[in-house]
Protein backbone atom coordinates (compact mmCIF):
# COMPACT_ATOMS: atom_id res chain seq x y z
CA UNK A 1 0.00 0.00 0.00
CA UNK A 2 1.09 3.58 -0.59
CA UNK A 3 2.84 5.21 2.40
CA UNK A 4 0.28 7.14 4.38
CA UNK A 5 2.37 10.31 4.40
CA UNK A 6 2.39 10.58 0.62
CA UNK A 7 -1.29 9.63 0.43
CA UNK A 8 -2.16 12.43 2.84
CA UNK A 9 -0.04 14.85 0.84
CA UNK A 10 -1.84 13.97 -2.39
CA UNK A 11 -5.32 14.61 -0.94
CA UNK A 12 -7.40 17.43 -2.36
CA UNK A 13 -10.45 18.93 -0.71
CA UNK A 14 -13.83 20.26 -1.68
CA UNK A 15 -16.68 21.71 0.35
CA UNK A 16 -19.95 19.82 -0.01
CA UNK A 17 -22.93 21.06 1.97
CA UNK A 18 -20.65 22.77 4.46
CA UNK A 19 -18.32 19.79 5.03
CA UNK A 20 -14.73 19.44 3.86
CA UNK A 21 -14.35 16.23 1.88
CA UNK A 22 -10.98 14.72 0.96
CA UNK A 23 -10.66 13.26 -2.53
CA UNK A 24 -8.11 11.75 -4.91
CA UNK A 25 -7.95 11.18 -8.63
CA UNK A 26 -5.53 10.01 -11.29
CA UNK A 27 -2.61 12.38 -11.79
CA UNK A 28 -3.28 12.88 -15.49
CA UNK A 29 -6.81 11.83 -16.45
CA UNK A 30 -6.95 10.55 -20.02
CA UNK A 31 -10.09 11.15 -22.05
CA UNK A 32 -9.56 7.80 -23.78
CA UNK A 33 -9.86 5.90 -20.47
CA UNK A 34 -13.16 5.13 -18.76
CA UNK A 35 -13.76 6.44 -15.24
CA UNK A 36 -13.73 4.21 -12.18
CA UNK A 37 -15.27 5.34 -8.90
CA UNK A 38 -13.80 3.63 -5.82
CA UNK A 39 -15.95 3.57 -2.67
CA UNK A 40 -14.30 2.48 0.58
CA UNK A 41 -15.61 0.50 3.55
CA UNK A 42 -16.12 0.84 7.30
CA UNK A 43 -14.34 1.99 9.44
CA UNK A 44 -11.44 2.79 7.12
CA UNK A 45 -10.89 5.15 4.18
CA UNK A 46 -9.88 5.47 0.55
CA UNK A 47 -6.30 4.67 1.56
CA UNK A 48 -7.47 1.03 1.37
CA UNK A 49 -7.39 1.29 -2.44
CA UNK A 50 -3.71 2.21 -2.71
CA UNK A 51 -2.59 -1.41 -3.04
CA UNK A 52 -4.57 -1.84 -6.26
CA UNK A 53 -4.46 1.79 -7.43
CA UNK A 54 -1.37 1.50 -9.72
CA UNK A 55 -2.78 -1.48 -11.64
CA UNK A 56 -6.25 0.05 -11.96
CA UNK A 57 -4.77 3.35 -13.13
CA UNK A 58 -3.29 1.62 -16.16
CA UNK A 59 -6.80 1.12 -17.48
CA UNK A 60 -9.02 3.73 -15.82
CA UNK A 61 -9.21 7.30 -14.65
CA UNK A 62 -9.67 6.84 -10.92
CA UNK A 63 -11.77 8.84 -8.46
CA UNK A 64 -12.19 8.28 -4.73
CA UNK A 65 -13.17 10.24 -1.66
CA UNK A 66 -13.26 9.72 2.07
CA UNK A 67 -16.92 9.70 3.00
CA UNK A 68 -18.30 11.97 5.67
CA UNK A 69 -17.11 10.71 9.07
CA UNK A 70 -14.17 8.75 7.60
CA UNK A 71 -10.46 9.22 6.96
CA UNK A 72 -9.38 12.76 6.18
CA UNK A 73 -12.88 14.16 5.61
CA UNK A 74 -14.85 16.09 8.19
CA UNK A 75 -16.43 14.13 11.04
CA UNK A 76 -19.21 16.33 12.42
CA UNK A 77 -20.72 15.07 15.65
CA UNK A 78 -24.06 16.85 15.31
CA UNK A 79 -25.48 15.16 12.21
CA UNK A 80 -27.37 11.94 11.49
CA UNK A 81 -25.17 9.88 9.18
CA UNK A 82 -26.95 8.17 6.31
CA UNK A 83 -26.12 6.01 3.31
CA UNK A 84 -28.27 8.35 1.24
CA UNK A 85 -26.06 11.34 2.09
CA UNK A 86 -22.91 9.35 1.37
CA UNK A 87 -24.32 8.47 -2.06
CA UNK A 88 -24.94 12.18 -2.66
CA UNK A 89 -21.21 12.78 -2.11
CA UNK A 90 -20.30 10.30 -4.84
CA UNK A 91 -22.59 12.08 -7.27
CA UNK A 92 -21.11 15.44 -6.29
CA UNK A 93 -17.56 14.19 -6.88
CA UNK A 94 -18.28 12.94 -10.40
CA UNK A 95 -20.26 16.08 -11.17
CA UNK A 96 -17.22 18.12 -10.08
CA UNK A 97 -15.08 16.15 -12.55
CA UNK A 98 -17.71 16.51 -15.28
CA UNK A 99 -18.03 12.72 -15.54
CA UNK A 100 -21.20 11.45 -17.23
CA UNK A 101 -20.56 7.71 -16.83
CA UNK A 102 -18.41 5.52 -14.60
CA UNK A 103 -17.69 2.00 -13.44
CA UNK A 104 -17.78 1.26 -9.70
CA UNK A 105 -15.44 -0.78 -7.48
CA UNK A 106 -16.73 -0.94 -3.92
CA UNK A 107 -16.15 -2.52 -0.52
CA UNK A 108 -18.17 -3.14 2.66
CA UNK A 109 -20.04 0.07 3.63
CA UNK A 110 -19.29 1.23 0.10
CA UNK A 111 -21.31 -1.71 -1.24
CA UNK A 112 -24.43 -0.25 0.33
CA UNK A 113 -23.63 3.20 -1.04
CA UNK A 114 -23.30 1.60 -4.47
CA UNK A 115 -26.64 -0.17 -4.03
CA UNK A 116 -28.28 3.20 -3.38
CA UNK A 117 -26.61 4.65 -6.48
CA UNK A 118 -27.83 1.63 -8.44
CA UNK A 119 -31.37 2.10 -7.12
CA UNK A 120 -31.28 5.70 -8.32
CA UNK A 121 -29.98 4.56 -11.70
CA UNK A 122 -32.80 2.03 -12.01
CA UNK A 123 -35.26 4.84 -11.29
CA UNK A 124 -33.64 7.15 -13.86
CA UNK A 125 -32.71 9.52 -11.03
CA UNK A 126 -28.89 9.30 -11.04
CA UNK A 127 -26.73 12.15 -12.33
CA UNK A 128 -24.31 9.80 -14.10
CA UNK A 129 -24.60 6.44 -15.86
CA UNK A 130 -23.24 3.37 -14.08
CA UNK A 131 -21.56 1.00 -16.53
CA UNK A 132 -20.66 -1.86 -14.16
CA UNK A 133 -20.08 -2.67 -10.50
CA UNK A 134 -17.54 -4.94 -8.83
CA UNK A 135 -18.25 -5.68 -5.16
CA UNK A 136 -15.84 -6.84 -2.49
CA UNK A 137 -16.92 -8.27 0.89
CA UNK A 138 -19.85 -6.40 2.39
CA UNK A 139 -23.44 -6.53 3.60
CA UNK A 140 -25.24 -6.76 0.28
CA UNK A 141 -28.00 -8.69 2.04
CA UNK A 142 -28.71 -7.51 5.61
CA UNK A 143 -29.85 -10.97 6.68
CA UNK A 144 -26.37 -12.32 5.83
CA UNK A 145 -24.37 -9.60 7.61
CA UNK A 146 -22.76 -10.95 10.77
CA UNK A 147 -21.98 -7.82 12.76
CA UNK A 148 -19.09 -7.94 15.22
CA UNK A 149 -19.83 -7.54 18.95
CA UNK A 150 -18.41 -4.01 19.05
CA UNK A 151 -20.74 -3.00 16.23
CA UNK A 152 -23.76 -4.36 18.07
CA UNK A 153 -22.76 -2.56 21.26
CA UNK A 154 -22.25 0.69 19.38
CA UNK A 155 -25.92 0.60 18.37
CA UNK A 156 -27.05 0.51 22.01
CA UNK A 157 -27.36 3.50 24.38
CA UNK A 158 -23.72 2.76 25.29
CA UNK A 159 -22.61 3.64 21.77
CA UNK A 160 -20.81 6.87 22.62
CA UNK A 161 -18.88 5.15 25.39
CA UNK A 162 -17.89 2.33 23.06
CA UNK A 163 -16.46 4.82 20.61
CA UNK A 164 -14.59 6.70 23.33
CA UNK A 165 -12.98 3.45 24.53
CA UNK A 166 -11.60 2.46 21.15
CA UNK A 167 -7.83 2.25 20.82
CA UNK A 168 -5.14 1.24 18.38
CA UNK A 169 -4.73 -2.12 20.15
CA UNK A 170 -8.46 -2.81 19.98
CA UNK A 171 -8.41 -2.03 16.28
CA UNK A 172 -5.51 -4.47 15.88
CA UNK A 173 -7.50 -7.19 17.65
CA UNK A 174 -10.64 -6.52 15.63
CA UNK A 175 -8.78 -6.61 12.32
CA UNK A 176 -6.96 -9.82 13.25
CA UNK A 177 -10.36 -11.46 13.71
CA UNK A 178 -11.65 -10.55 10.25
CA UNK A 179 -8.49 -10.88 8.14
CA UNK A 180 -7.44 -14.20 6.62
CA UNK A 181 -5.25 -16.53 8.72
CA UNK A 182 -2.15 -15.89 6.61
CA UNK A 183 -2.78 -12.29 5.56
CA UNK A 184 -2.92 -10.28 8.80
CA UNK A 185 -2.24 -6.56 8.52
CA UNK A 186 1.28 -5.39 9.30
CA UNK A 187 1.78 -3.14 12.31
CA UNK A 188 2.47 -0.16 10.03
CA UNK A 189 -0.84 -0.75 8.27
CA UNK A 190 -2.72 -0.83 11.58
CA UNK A 191 -0.94 2.35 12.64
CA UNK A 192 -2.06 4.05 9.43
CA UNK A 193 -5.67 2.89 9.75
CA UNK A 194 -5.76 4.09 13.36
CA UNK A 195 -4.29 7.46 12.43
CA UNK A 196 -6.94 7.97 9.75
CA UNK A 197 -9.72 6.72 12.02
CA UNK A 198 -8.76 8.96 14.94
CA UNK A 199 -8.14 12.07 12.83
CA UNK A 200 -10.71 14.82 13.24
CA UNK A 201 -12.63 13.14 16.03
CA UNK A 202 -13.41 9.73 14.56
CA UNK A 203 -13.98 8.13 17.96
CA UNK A 204 -16.85 10.48 18.77
CA UNK A 205 -18.80 9.62 15.59
CA UNK A 206 -18.09 5.86 15.52
CA UNK A 207 -21.48 4.95 16.96
CA UNK A 208 -23.26 7.41 14.66
CA UNK A 209 -21.72 5.81 11.58
CA UNK A 210 -23.05 2.45 12.77
CA UNK A 211 -26.50 3.64 11.72
CA UNK A 212 -25.84 1.93 8.39
CA UNK A 213 -26.67 -1.48 9.91
CA UNK A 214 -30.33 -0.77 10.77
CA UNK A 215 -30.54 1.40 7.64
CA UNK A 216 -29.74 -1.66 5.54
CA UNK A 217 -32.65 -3.53 7.12
CA UNK A 218 -35.03 -0.61 6.70
CA UNK A 219 -34.15 -0.29 3.01
CA UNK A 220 -33.68 -3.96 2.15
CA UNK A 221 -36.38 -3.99 -0.53
CA UNK A 222 -34.84 -0.97 -2.25
CA UNK A 223 -31.20 -1.99 -2.06
CA UNK A 224 -31.45 -5.74 -2.63
CA UNK A 225 -34.04 -5.05 -5.32
CA UNK A 226 -31.55 -2.77 -7.05
CA UNK A 227 -29.19 -5.74 -7.44
CA UNK A 228 -31.85 -8.14 -8.58
CA UNK A 229 -33.44 -5.77 -11.09
CA UNK A 230 -30.40 -4.40 -12.88
CA UNK A 231 -29.05 -5.57 -16.22
CA UNK A 232 -25.62 -4.06 -15.61
CA UNK A 233 -22.53 -6.29 -15.48
CA UNK A 234 -21.80 -7.19 -11.83
CA UNK A 235 -19.07 -9.23 -10.18
CA UNK A 236 -18.50 -10.23 -6.56
CA UNK A 237 -14.88 -10.82 -5.48
CA UNK A 238 -15.18 -12.40 -2.06
CA UNK A 239 -12.70 -13.24 0.68
CA UNK A 240 -14.13 -16.52 1.92
CA UNK A 241 -12.41 -16.53 5.33
CA UNK A 242 -14.21 -13.36 6.42
CA UNK A 243 -16.55 -14.05 9.38
CA UNK A 244 -18.60 -10.92 8.61
CA UNK A 245 -19.44 -11.39 4.93
CA UNK A 246 -17.34 -14.26 3.66
CA UNK A 247 -18.22 -17.64 2.12
CA UNK A 248 -21.76 -17.55 3.53
CA UNK A 249 -22.39 -14.26 1.71
CA UNK A 250 -20.75 -15.62 -1.44
CA UNK A 251 -23.06 -18.65 -1.48
CA UNK A 252 -26.15 -16.56 -0.78
CA UNK A 253 -25.23 -14.06 -3.50
CA UNK A 254 -25.10 -16.90 -6.03
CA UNK A 255 -28.57 -18.00 -4.95
CA UNK A 256 -30.09 -14.55 -5.11
CA UNK A 257 -28.50 -12.96 -8.20
CA UNK A 258 -29.35 -14.45 -11.61
CA UNK A 259 -26.30 -15.68 -13.54
CA UNK A 260 -24.02 -14.44 -10.77
CA UNK A 261 -20.44 -13.65 -11.77
CA UNK A 262 -18.29 -14.44 -8.72
CA UNK A 263 -14.68 -15.01 -7.65
CA UNK A 264 -13.93 -16.69 -4.33
CA UNK A 265 -10.59 -16.18 -2.57
CA UNK A 266 -11.06 -18.88 0.04
CA UNK A 267 -8.25 -18.05 2.47
CA UNK A 268 -8.63 -14.25 2.30
CA UNK A 269 -10.60 -12.23 4.84
CA UNK A 270 -12.72 -9.09 4.91
CA UNK A 271 -10.24 -6.79 3.11
CA UNK A 272 -9.32 -8.65 -0.11
CA UNK A 273 -7.85 -5.55 -1.76
CA UNK A 274 -5.34 -5.02 1.06
CA UNK A 275 -4.74 -8.69 1.90
CA UNK A 276 -4.27 -9.90 -1.69
CA UNK A 277 -4.05 -6.80 -3.90
CA UNK A 278 -2.48 -8.52 -6.92
CA UNK A 279 -5.14 -11.25 -7.02
CA UNK A 280 -7.93 -8.75 -6.58
CA UNK A 281 -6.58 -6.48 -9.29
CA UNK A 282 -6.26 -9.46 -11.63
CA UNK A 283 -9.86 -10.54 -10.98
CA UNK A 284 -11.07 -6.99 -11.48
CA UNK A 285 -9.17 -6.46 -14.73
CA UNK A 286 -10.28 -9.86 -16.06
CA UNK A 287 -13.90 -8.92 -15.42
CA UNK A 288 -13.44 -5.79 -17.49
CA UNK A 289 -11.73 -7.72 -20.26
CA UNK A 290 -14.68 -10.10 -20.27
CA UNK A 291 -17.17 -7.25 -20.54
CA UNK A 292 -15.13 -5.40 -23.17
CA UNK A 293 -14.27 -2.34 -21.10
CA UNK A 294 -10.57 -3.19 -21.40
CA UNK A 295 -9.47 -4.15 -24.90
CA UNK A 296 -5.82 -5.06 -24.33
Amino acid sequence: MKPLKSWRASAQYMNINGAQIAWWTSKNPNEDKPWLLLIHGFPTSSWDWTGVWPELEKHFNLAALDMLGFGLSDKPAHIKYSIFNQADLQEALLEFFGVSEAHLFVHDYGNTVAQELLARANEGALSFAIRSIVFLNGGLFPEQHRARPVQKLALTPLGALIGAALSRDKLRKAFDQIYGPGTKAADAEIDAHWSLFEAGGGKRVFHKLMRYIPERKENRTRWVGALQNTHLPLRLINGGADPVSGKHLYDYYKEQIPNADTVLLEEIGHYPHTEAPARVADAFVQFHRNTGTIKS
